[in-house]
């Protein structure tokens, strides 16, 4: 007998199951300091940049713009399976209550981005509003309310095939959260949200008088439902081993030139394996460009003094750490094993590629100092990365690279 309150019990335990299995090995002790560090600091230097806004700072319209992402972006977790497009299609009718069980989760997984998004805002609202945070909760409530009004839409245009219907439902979408939200955060009379709401009412009633007769789209569901989960396995794959993760293999020709660097030699077989995996495997070469990027940027910004050679060595930790699993990017490929070289040279080569990666790192993160002119933290930054990242590679981790 078919159950579909059991069916869903099975499905969100077994998805909750598998991430929080991942989530213990991405906050680690070492992430969760280094994270605190970095939210602490940011918290800082956005607290004093707000200190220097004027009231006419157009707050209102940056709300809108940044909560209105928050509201459009209405993913809907249904934990479906590849086999599911064989074995639930007859049972489609009666699976009301699985859906109705995944939109509740949905909604209460957004709802907690829109309590961080709008608790991140608020500070900047309440110095232009001289200092209120009363609204608060009004305004949860009411974006709660939209969220949910967004989540129906949502549900209903994933009824069509046609891939750009949901393309310029989101554009809609985004469109008239934002005004809802402008007007929500100018603190206009109630009137004004007359409009908005119709618009909702009358975009649900389209969708649903054009898509009650139709089917699910499964292959749709089921696809979102990967691809979700594989973006998990990605980020959890800079963490630890994740063998369910799928190898994505990107050609990058623009990055050619860096193999002519590379001496073609039998001791260098592994070096080149790691370096043409870096670039074109996986995401490291989008994580080593994210996190330089973003160390950059705030490096450039904040005014730390000595403390920004810190700053300096945390984006270095935590760039070595994420690539580690690159050492263990082939450990399932035993053709590997065929290289007629001695073990220890994968441990070797790997340190060297490693360590020249954030060699690399130390000297891009110091521009941003010499561009401020501040000379001597720039050197000091370059000298102590180039040291931090040797013991990183070699001490620290090094008895735990072995073949």
């Amino acid at each position: 007998m078919f159950d579909e309150k059991v069916l869903w019990k099975q499905r969100f335990g077994r998805t909750s199951k598998e991430l929080s299995k991942y989530l213990r090995y991405i906050f680690n002790g070492h992430i969760v300091i280094v994270l605190v560090f970095l939210i602490g600091t940011a918290a800082f230097y956005y607290q004093e940049w707000i200190s220097t806004l004027s009231q006419s700072f157009p707050v209102s319209i940056i709300m809108a713009a940044i909560i209105g992402l928050l509201l459009t972006y209405t993913p809907i977790y249904t934990f479906l399976m590849e086999a599911d497009r064989v074995f639930l299609i007859p049972l489609e009718e009666r699976l009301g209550g699985y859906f109705q069980r995944s939109m509740v989760v949905s909604f209460v997984v957004q709802l907690y981005l829109l309590i961080m998004g709008l608790a991140v805002l608020m500070p900047l609202y309440a110095h232009v509003h001289n200092g209120s945070y009363n609204n608060f909760l009004p305004f949860l409530l009411i974006l709660a309310i939209v969220k949910i009004m967004n989540l129906m839409i949502r549900w209903r245009v994933q009824f069509y095939v046609d891939t750009n219907v949901h393309k310029i439902d989101s554009v809609v979408r985004y469109f008239v959260n934002g005004v809802f939200l402008y007007f929500l955060f100018a603190g206009a009379v109630v009137w004004f949200f007359i409009p908005v709401v119709l618009i909702f009412v009358v975009l649900y009633g389209v969708y649903y008088s054009q898509t009650k007769q139709r089917g699910l789209k499964w292959e749709y569901l089921i696809e979102q439902e990967e691809r979700r989960m594989m973006s998990f396995y990605r980020l959890a794959n800079m963490f630890t081993d994740v063998p369910k993760l799928r190898d994505q293999v990107k050609r990058r020709k623009w990055l050619d030139w860096i193999s002519s660097f590379l001496k073609y030699r039998t001791e260098g077989v592994y070096t080149h394996l790691f370096v043409h995996t870096f670039i074109r495997g996986g995401d490291f070469l989008g994580l080593f460009i994210r996190l330089t990027a973003i160390g950059m940027f705030a490096l450039y910004f904040i005014t730390f003094g000595n403390g920004q050679i810190l700053f300096v060595l945390l984006f270095l930790f935590l760039t070595g750490f994420q690539l580690l699993p690159l050492w263990n990017h082939h450990q399932n490929k035993i053709w590997l094993n065929l290289y007629p070289v001695r073990e220890e040279l994968k441990g070797e080569s790997f340190k060297k590629v490693l360590v020249v990666l954030m060699f690399i790192q130390s000297f891009l993160l110091s521009v941003p100092l010499f561009l401020k002119a501040e000379w001597f933290i720039g050197l000091v930054s370059i000298a102590a990365g180039f040291a931090f990242s040797y013991i990183f590679v070699f001490v620290y981790n090094g008895s735990k690279l072995k073949a």
